[in-house]
């Protein structure tokens, strides 16, 4: 018999523990197995062996609040070796996801806690650790109190730095988390957009243009998708009134890359087919209009598609009747 069986470690020992030895992760590897330990247990308490007990979850969480441990996971995470990374983010990801009937005690917390919300962001800053932090700001941002904490600080215009400046996992990671923040929690993103529209769209059109053929398609891309989503009738409506940004549209019709000029044809078709244009724009059209029924009688005719093919019959005649 053994008489000097190890008593289980309480949630609260498991968290004071770790949070205690991440400060001193910099001494080295001796106490590399002990953290590892420490966030296995943590995590087999989250995810319990087929049920996870409440109570224990409850205390967990509780003390990880208390003690601040997630904004210390993400500020140490890159002194972590591999398999602790993956850990913290299913720690992590597994806390955003607990729910005490309608209220998301973690997602609370997060919300009076903004630096932890950009200690993931900053994550963009370090290869090595990029993709995990990418993955924890991705859990983060499908919250709309949290998304909407990033969309309102000047951090969220980091994005487009961290789009083309970055290697090529970073940057797709970080466009993910840019199109998440402005797609998914609508109404939110659209009175933002309406509000700080001149600020949002100068630094948009940088995407845009961008050198980089994978950043310029994307942005294009969700380009259109923000501009036909209906909760962004204003934001779409004002965009469209804009010479510069016609313009814009007309030259990249002519991309030599065939994918961008297909999705510059997606935002190009909004400024025809608005049945109140502003003068400027239908004088832009009418001007042009001969060279665009040429260039568009021509326009991707091996396309198979049924819905491009009657969108562009429409501009076309939409075109004529100028």
């Amino acid at each position: 018999m053994n008489f000097f069986k190890t008593k289980p470690r309480t949630p609260p020992d498991l968290v004071k523990g770790l949070r205690d030895a991440l400060p001193k992760l910099e001494a080295g590897p001796p106490g590399t197995e002990t953290r590892r330990k420490n966030l296995q247990q943590i995590k087999a308490i989250l995810y319990g062996d087929g049920e996870p007990v409440p109570e224990l979850v409850a205390q967990l969480a509780q003390e990880t609040y208390s003690t601040d441990l997630l904004y210390h996971l993400l500020l140490n995470v890159h002194r972590l070796d591999f398999e602790s990374r993956k850990d913290v983010v299913q720690i992590f990801n597994n806390l955003l996801r607990r729910q005490i009937g309608e209220r998301l005690p973690t997602v609370e917390y997060l919300c009076s806690k903004p630096e932890v919300l950009f200690a993931a962001f900053d994550g963009y800053k370090n290869e090595e650790v990029a993709l995990n932090t990418g993955m924890i700001l991705r859990e983060m941002l499908r919250h709309e109190p949290l998304a909407k904490i990033l969309l309102h600080s000047d951090q969220f215009y980091m994005f487009p730095h961290y789009i083309e400046t970055t290697t090529f996992g970073i940057s797709c990671d970080a466009y993910t988390n840019l199109k998440e923040t402005l797609t998914r929690h609508k109404t939110m993103v659209a009175d933002y957009l309406d509000k700080n529209y001149d600020r949002f769209f100068s630094s948009y059109t940088t995407l845009i243009m961008s050198s980089n053929y994978v950043t310029k398609r994307q942005s294009l891309k969700l380009l259109g998708e923000i501009l036909l989503d209906r909760a962004n009738f204003n934001v779409m409506t004002r965009y469209i009134a804009s010479e510069a940004n016609l313009k814009m549209m007309m030259n990249l019709l002519r991309d030599k890359s065939r994918n961008i000029q297909f999705e510059a044809f997606h935002v190009f078709k909004v400024f025809v087919a608005n049945p109140k244009k502003p003068p400027q724009i239908e004088s832009i059209l009418r001007r042009n209009r001969e060279k665009l029924l040429k260039f568009l009688k021509d326009f991707h005719n091996d396309k198979e598609d049924e819905q491009f093919t009657d969108e562009k019959q429409f501009l076309i005649v939409q075109i004529q009747n100028l």
